[in-house]
C-alpha cells in the first residue's frame, strides 16, 4: 500500500507515530515560513504541516501543490499547538509534519471547487461526476447507501432468504412503464428487454421451490421525466411461499424498524407502524402516501354546500364533483399575499382555484361566530350557519384558516395533497428527525381508464383479490380489494407488494378485464400462466426501493444525489454522453436502419 493508514483515521493515538498518507490537495495555505496543506481521502481529512527547516526538499515541493494534485507524504504525527485545534474534523487535534513527499498526479484546474459546499448545476456536476464525487458528502451518502444495503442483506440472510440473481434480458411485458427494448443481432427483428422489474421471475421462483428469495435488482423503466424518479433503479425485491399478507407486514416492520434504530439512532421512529386502507387515506389525507408527521386532515364538505348559493360549490356538486379541504390552525392572520400565492400554487397542481375561509379572532365558540369574523373571497354567498357547518367538518376554530377546493375526485385530491404539503412545510410541521412509517392496505384491485375503455390495474394484475371476493370479477370488477399494500415514509411511497394470484383461471380473468385478447395473455404472460398449473403455492412479498428510502433516511431531496452515476431528470448521461449514436455498422448487424423526423 501507498499508505499506512487513511487521512482521517489519524488521532491522538498516534502521536510520536511515522505514517506515510497518501490523498488529494484539499486546500493549500503559504504562511510565509509554514505551508499548510489539507490532505483528503475517503476517510477524511487531516492537515499536513511543511517546514523548511525541519525538511527543505518538502517544503520545496509543496510550494509547487495546488488542489487537486494527487500526493504522498511521509512524517511525524505532532499534537496541534494550543489554539489551532479544529473540531470540525475528527483528526483536528493532530498533524503530520512532512519530512518527504511524492506527487503521484498533477491536476487540471476543476469546472468546479470540491472544497466548498457551492451551487453547481447538475449538468456539469453529471459531467463531471468523477471529481463531483469527491466531495465529503457524496462519499458520506454512498457509504450510507452501503450500510442500508448490506444491512438488508444480512437481515434476510438470518432468516434463510436466498439471494438470487434473476435475468436482465427477457421478454416486454406490459407492467406499467414502457420497457426500454434491446434490439437482438442473431434473431433481426426481434428483442429483448430490460425488466422494470423482477415480478414474473420471482413468483416463477416460488413456483420452483425457492421460497424464500431476495435480490437487490435493478430495474430499467422508459418514464417521463419526473423529480422522484430515474430510468434507472435499484430496489430490495423480496418473495415468499406459504405466506398471508400478516407474515409479510410483520416482515416489512422488522426489517425497516431494525435498519433505522441500527443505523440512524437518532432518527425518532413511529412504532408500531400505523395502517390505514387505501379509502381511509384518500378520505383523510387525499393521498395514499400521506405525510403522518403533522395533522392537517381532510374533509368532504359537500353535503354542507350542496345547496349554497356560491355556485362555484353547487355547480361542482351537480356535476358529481367534490368539494373538500382542509384546516390550518392559528392561520386566519395569513397575508391576503401569500394567499394569492397559494391560489396560483393550487392551479399549478390542477385545481380550477382555492377558497379560503379565515374565521377572525383569538379564541372563541364556533356558535358565537358573527358574520364580521368571516374573511373569504366567498363569504357573501355563504351563511353565517354554512361555514359553522364547514369549520366543525374540517375541525377548524376561531383564528383558524380553511382552504377547500371544488372539482373532480381525482384532481381535487391531488390538489389538495399538494397544498397539504406545502402549509406543512411553511408552517413547519414536520419534525425532520421523525420517521413515520405507515401501511396503506386493501387497495382497489383495478381501475377505470377511460382512455383505453377498459380496467387497469392499479399497481399491477399479479395482486390476489380478497379472499372470497373473486367471483366478484365477473360482476363488479370496481369492487374487488387487492390483497396489496404500500409502505410510506414521510410523505413518499418506500416500499410496496401484495399477495399474488397463484390459480391460472383467476390471473386469466384479469388478464382478460384489462382488455388483452387471449392470445395476447398467452404470448405476453405465457410463461407464468403456464407455471401457475404445475402446483404453484400461495405467495406473495415486496419491493423498496433503495433510492427513495436513502431519500427519506438522509433528508436529500434529489433522488440523483443518492446513485453514484445518475442520469439527468430527462434521462440523458452527461458523463458518457448516452443515450448515443450508433454507427452504421452497428446497425446493419443489428438490421435496423433510423428514421429522421
Amino acid at each position: 500500500m501507498l499508505k499506512t493508514k487513511g487521512c482521517g483515521e489519524i488521532n491522538n493515538s498516534h502521536i510520536g507515530n511515522n505514517e506515510t498518507l497518501a490523498g488529494w490537495v484539499h486546500r493549500r495555505r503559504d504562511h510565509g515560513n509554514l505551508i499548510f496543506v489539507d490532505l483528503r481521502d475517503r476517510s477524511g481529512i487531516i492537515q499536513v504541516v511543511f517546514n523548511p527547516d525541519l525538511s527543505p526538499q518538502s517544503h520545496k515541493i509543496s510550494q509547487q501543490l495546488r488542489n487537486e494534485w494527487v500526493i504522498q507524504v511521509t512524517g511525524t504525527v505532532n499534537p496541534r499547538p494550543d489554539g489551532t485545534q479544529n473540531a470540525d474534523l475528527t483528526t483536528g487535534t493532530v498533524e503530520l509534519v512532512s519530512e518527504q513527499i511524492k506527487v503521484l498526479n498533477t491536476s487540471k484546474t476543476p469546472p468546479f471547487y470540491i472544497n466548498e459546499d457551492s451551487e453547481i448545476d447538475e449538468f456539469i456536476r453529471l459531467k463531471y461526476r468523477y471529481l463531483d464525487l469527491r466531495k465529503q458528502n457524496m462519499k458520506k451518502i454512498l457509504s450510507i447507501r452501503h450500510q442500508v444495503v448490506k444491512f438488508m442483506r444480512d437481515f434476510l440472510d438470518q432468516r434463510e432468504f436466498l439471494d438470487v440473481e434473476t435475468p436482465i434480458l427477457i421478454k416486454s411485458t406490459p407492467e406499467g412503464a414502457r420497457d426500454y427494448l434491446v434490439p437482438s443481432r442473431l434473431y433481426p427483428g426481434k428483442f429483448y428487454a430490460l425488466p422494470q422489474s423482477p415480478q414474473q421471475l420471482k413468483q416463477l421462483l416460488m413456483v420452483g421451490g425457492i421460497e424464500k428469495y431476495f435480490q437487490i435488482a435493478r430495474c430499467f423503466r422508459d418514464e417521463d421525466p419526473r423529480a422522484d424518479r430515474v430510468v434507472e433503479l435499484t430496489q430490495l425485491d423480496v418473495e415468499m411461499s406459504f405466506v398471508d399478507e400478516e407474515d409479510i407486514l410483520a416482515l416489512i416492520e422488522e426489517l425497516y424498524s431494525s435498519l433505522v434504530k441500527t443505523l440512524f439512532p437518532n432518527k425518532k421512529l413511529m412504532t408500531p407502524f400505523p395502517r390505514m386502507s387505501y379509502k381511509d387515506a384518500m378520505d383523510t389525507y387525499s393521498t395514499d402516501k400521506p405525510d403522518l408527521r403533522f395533522e392537517l386532515k381532510m374533509s368532504d364538505v359537500s353535503k354542507s354546500v350542496t345547496n349554497s348559493e356560491f355556485k362555484v360549490f353547487s355547480s361542482t356538486i351537480a356535476k358529481g364533483g367534490i368539494v373538500k379541504g382542509f384546516s390550518a390552525p392559528r392561520c386566519a392572520g395569513y397575508p391576503r399575499r401569500q394567499l394569492d400565492d397559494l391560489v396560483e400554487f393550487v392551479k399549478t397542481k390542477g385545481a380550477n382555484g382555492l377558497i379560503w375561509i379565515a374565521l377572525a379572532g383569538e379564541s372563541g365558540d364556533l356558535d358565537n361566530l358573527t358574520v364580521e369574523q368571516i374573511k373569504s373571497p366567498a363569504s357573501k354567498f355563504l351563511s353565517v350557519e354554512t361555514v359553522k357547518n364547514i369549520a366543525a367538518s374540517t375541525g377548524g376554530g376561531i383564528g383558524d384558516l380553511i382552504f377547500l377546493i371544488a372539482g373532480d375526485d381525482k384532481s381535487t385530491n391531488l390538489a389538495l395533497e399538494a397544498l397539504r404539503n406545502e402549509m406543512g412545510r411553511r408552517l413547519d410541521l414536520a419534525d425532520p428527525d421523525m420517521l413515520a412509517f405507515a401501511f396503506v392496505t386493501d387497495f382497489p384491485l383495478l381501475e377505470w381508464e377511460d382512455d383505453s375503455n377498459s380496467w387497469t390495474a392499479m399497481h399491477h394484475p399479479f395482486s390476489s383479490p380478497k379472499d372470497g371476493t373473486e367471483h366478484m370479477l365477473n360482476t363488479s370488477p370496481e369492487s374487488v380489494i387487492a390483497k396489496q399494500y404500500d409502505l410510506v415514509c414521510n410523505g413518499v411511497e418506500t416500499a410496496g407488494g401484495s399477495i399474488r394470484i397463484h390459480q391460472r383461471n383467476i390471473q386469466e380473468k384479469v388478464f382478460e378485464l384489462m382488455g388483452h385478447s387471449k392470445e395476447g395473455i398467452q404470448e405476453q404472460f405465457g410463461q407464468l400462466l403456464d407455471a401457475l398449473e404445475y402446483g404453484a403455492p400461495p405467495h406473495g412479498g415486496f419491493a423498496g426501493g433503495i433510492e427513495r428510502l436513502l431519500m427519506v433516511l438522509t433528508g436529500i431531496n434529489n433522488i440523483r444525489d443518492v446513485i453514484a452515476f445518475p442520469k439527468t431528470q430527462t434521462g440523458v448521461d452527461p458523463l458518457f454522453q448516452a443515450p448515443g449514436i450508433a454507427s452504421e455498422g452497428q446497425l446493419k448487424e443489428l438490421h435496423l436502419k433510423t428514421t429522421e423526423e
